[in-house]
């Protein structure tokens, strides 16, 4: 079964107590949902019209429970939280495999 991916790319932090909270609530939610931070924040270098600022990327073993844990009552916590601290891109996509 083809595993599932958060994909997050943060294009501008404009609070970040905001983001401070959400960080809070946010891998507690993920954690209970399965899902595996891969990478938070590390060293990005962007390319064409790519920003290099925070990004993060999780694994889930499926793009269904990937879909769950985003709709999860936890993860919309930590969503209301964050509300309009940051600007980013976020997409749920399925792996390969």
């Amino acid at each position: 079964m083809p595993k599932g991916y958060w994909v997050s790319a943060y294009r501008t932090i404009s609070d970040p107590e905001k983001l401070a909270a959400y960080n809070k609530l946010a891998p507690l939610a993920v954690k209970a949902a399965g899902g595996r931070v891969l990478t938070r924040g590390s060293r990005v270098v962007a390319h064409d019209a790519g920003i290099a600022e925070r990004t993060v990327l999780i694994e889930f073993d499926s793009f269904e429970q990937a879909v769950a844990a985003h709709e999860s009552d936890a993860y919309q916590e930590a969503l209301a939280a964050l509300s309009d601290g940051v600007e980013r891109d976020f997409r749920i996509v399925e792996g390969l495999d």
